[in-house]
């Protein structure tokens, strides 16, 4: 695409209101009390409030509030200890122990004992239904209660990445409706929902730890992404967590932008078990024919930074750079690659996008752009974020998609673990003993420079075999009242409301 058409294609992007809209943000802001925030989200709560059973990210980073594990990531991406004062790693890396902290409390003012430990473990490790709650958890062995203070888990061999996993929540074993009436142990706790409209916390008073500053906040839906500079600047949302630039220039001085990462991998992920993308040829042509950096100069202003596997720079050691010019453009390769594979004319394919994410949606319009040149004919759909949830990551009824997967966890098997060929979550059907193998590797191995080293491997695998068409992690804009302070970002895709805190005039 020539660079007078990208622009023009852009100012389209821009000016042109998109065609399937969720509606505005829904209801009017709460008023009475000042210490509120109101906070819009681009989707509702659709998966669970079981915080053992969510698997969107906009999910957990609203239940973040809510719920702790045994230990949990701080805003520099260091597990803290949390609901456990304190934790020993034996030599082997196959046995962990736990002592829990003294007096923590849950949102019904029950103390969490060891029995609420072990409980929460054992449901995050139940197979009853053919996988674990949690992945990684089908390696554990046994989960032991010592005595009162103190919780053991066996692996069934060395991991030295483990301890990441137990920042899975602590919960009542006594809570027969955890998606329902969702009890933790975090700073904010559940106050009421509004389905499609809003979800309610409050202060939890009898917190254990450094209390939340704000009595209540509200997380207001805000589907149609066309309205979110509006619903801002007419004051019914306080904080919009990822605007685009654009819609960052439209706000006046009442806002302060700040500027992160989104610490996702965005992409086209492309289902193998469709055809054309079983051929490997295929998917090639398509990440010759793709330009990330023309997308991320055109949608993000040069913010983002490209990424050429299933991982990003936030993993430090893990990320690499060099993979990203694995597929430098070249439209002449992409055609003789189609070629080979039997398409010399190209082909048409379906790209559904979820419809609330307007990053997405405006990558999605750019590689739609640019595939034309080599002669594939990218039709896209939008749908809404729950179709997306049932169809596309737990239907796998798709061709392919522009999302952003982000990591629970700062280690590399939450990143890498979806495309094992058994993976539950692997929904793009991804298939590769090689890469089975390296992962196992990479996985068993206490030494950190050969899991490390493993781990990089399953990157080049997934890039050499051209798994998905690697785009960016994108930048995150937040926007926020100067009535309000303390925003900080996390090297994963968190929303922490507790350190927030209005500002004396």
């Amino acid at each position: 695409m020539k660079t007078k058409a990208l622009k023009r294609f852009l100012l389209t992007l821009v000016c042109t209101t998109l065609t399937i809209a969720l509606g505005a943000c829904s209801g009017d802001k709460a008023g009475g009390d000042s210490s509120q925030i109101t906070i819009g989200i681009p989707q509702d709560i659709e998966d669970s409030l079981d915080p053992h059973k969510a698997v969107a990210a906009g999910t957990e980073e609203v239940l973040f509030n809510l719920y702790e594990g045994l230990v949990k990531p701080d805003s520099n991406g260091e597990l803290q200890p949390a609901v456990a004062s304190d934790f020993v790693i034996s030599e082997d890396a196959a046995t962990y122990t736990f002592t829990l902290r003294d007096g923590v409390k849950f949102h019904d003012g029950s103390t969490v004992t060891a029995e609420d430990v072990k409980y929460s473990l054992d449901r995050c490790a139940d197979t009853t239904n053919g996988d674990p709650l949690v992945a990684a958890f089908s390696h554990i062995k046994s989960i032991s209660i010592l005595d009162e203070k103190t919780v053991e888990v066996v692996l069934d061999g060395p991991d030295t990445s483990f301890l990441a996993y137990f920042d899975v929540a602590i919960i009542p074993a006594s809570n027969e409706d955890p998606a329902g009436n969702p009890i933790g142990t975090g700073p904010y706790k559940y106050a009421s929902r509004a389905p499609q409209e809003n979800f309610v916390i409050e202060k939890f008073d009898d917190y254990w730890g450094t209390p939340a500053n704000i009595e209540h906040v509200t997380f207001k839906v805000c589907a149609n992404a066309d309205s979110i500079v509006m619903d801002l600047q007419g004051g019914s949302v306080d904080m919009f967590p990822r605007v685009s630039p654009a819609q960052a220039e439209q706000l006046g001085g009442n806002f302060q932008i700040l500027e992160g990462t989104m610490n996702l991998v965005q992409a086209m992920y492309l289902n193998h078990a469709a055809k054309p993308f079983d051929d490997e040829r295929v998917r090639q042509a398509l990440c010759y024919a793709v330009d990330p950096q023309s997308i991320i100069d055109l949608l993000s202003d040069g913010k983002g930074t490209q990424i050429g596997s299933s991982m990003f720079p936030a993993f430090g050691k893990y990320y690499m750079p060099e993979l990203n010019d694995l597929y430098d453009r070249d439209l002449e390769k992409a055609k003789a690659l189609l070629e080979e594979a039997g398409y010399p004319d190209g082909f048409s394919f379906t790209l559904t996008v979820p419809s609330n994410y307007q990053q997405h949606v405006d990558t999605a319009q750019v590689i739609a752009e640019q595939l034309k040149e080599v002669g594939v004919n990218a039709e896209i759909n939008l749908i809404e974020w729950e179709s997306w949830l049932s169809d596309v990551y737990s239907g796998r009824q798709y061709e392919a998609t522009v999302v952003g997967l982000d990591a629970s966890t700062l280690t590399a098997n939450a990143l890498l673990g979806r495309f094992v060929s058994t993976a539950h979550n692997n929904f793009t059907n991804f298939n590769n003993a090689d890469y089975d193998a390296m992962f196992e590797k990479a996985a068993g191995a206490v030494d950190d420079e050969e899991k490390t080293a493993a781990f990089k491997e399953c990157e080049r695998l997934l890039a050499e075999h051209a798994a998905n068409v690697y785009i960016q992690d994108l930048p995150q804009l937040v926007v926020l009242d100067k009535k309000y302070g303390g925003y900080e970002f996390y090297p994963l895709y968190v929303l922490d409301v507790s350190k927030l805190y209005i500002v004396e005039e």
